[in-house]
């Protein structure tokens, strides 16, 4: 299985594709290269890069566009995208972090910055990957709590109804008393257990509820992070 990255190219000038073909694929990357904004996003939907690399300045579609549209579509919108740019003016930069550019590069681009991007950027993605996979872990478990909550007290319930029938088989003529106490006695040890689950169980969905009072969403929390790392970019 090919564990290499993928980083997909989008410039009008061939200069600056076979540029990057050359030296990213030479760091051990899998390049895709496109030639304007609409063939990137056809690229996007066949390669499923892991990070693009996009001119703003392109005929036909600029970066700016090609990146609102990957934003807007759940399947890409968390691909890293590094703009290339002429230009170093904040509102522009700004206007681009905006639309959900993750970093910025301005030409003439230094490959050595262009490089630690492009790990600073892929390293974030998989920083929020990582937390998004534990937030699923720990919403299936609290999921599992609920469930194992909700299946006790049907339980307990079967166990009510047991109890009723045995003490009214205890009152039938000839009913097995010694017999009868050794399933009341079995039926009480259970109770004991299920009474110790239950209340784990209770404590454990308490702390739960008590942690998400200050809990801060993923997606709060990468615009958050975004916006420290663009802020810091910009001064």
């Amino acid at each position: 299985m090919d564990t290499r990255k993928k980083i997909l190219i989008a410039d009008d000038e061939a200069i600056n594709l076979d540029f990057f073909q050359v030296m990213l694929s030479k760091l051990g990357f899998v390049v895709e290269e496109a030639n304007d904004g609409l063939e990137a996003l056809e690229k996007v939907k066949k390669f499923h890069p892991d990070l693009i690399i996009l001119d703003n300045v392109m005929l036909g579609m600029s970066g700016w566009e090609v990146t609102k549209t990957l934003k807007n579509d759940p399947k890409f919108r968390d691909i890293p995208i590094i703009m290339l740019s002429a230009l170093d003016d904040v509102k522009d930069k700004v206007a681009g972090f905006e639309a959900g550019v993750d970093d910025y590069i301005t030409k003439p681009f230094n490959f050595t910055e262009v490089l630690a991007r492009i790990n600073a950027a892929l390293r974030n993605r998989q920083l929020f990957t990582q937390i998004a996979l534990r937030e699923t872990r720990l919403d299936l478990a609290e999921e599992l709590n609920r469930d194992l909550k909700e299946n006790l007290t049907v339980f307990i319930g079967s166990i009510d109804e047991l109890d009723k029938a045995i003490a009214e088989l205890s009152n039938t003529a000839g009913a097995d008393s010694e017999n009868i106490n050794s399933i009341n006695e079995k039926i009480q040890s259970v109770r004991k257990y299920i009474a110790a689950l239950d209340a784990r169980i209770e404590k454990t969905i308490n702390d739960w509820g008590n942690l998400k009072k200050d809990e801060i969403g993923l997606s709060v929390l990468e615009s958050q992070i975004r916006k420290f790392l663009h802020q810091e970019q910009a001064e």
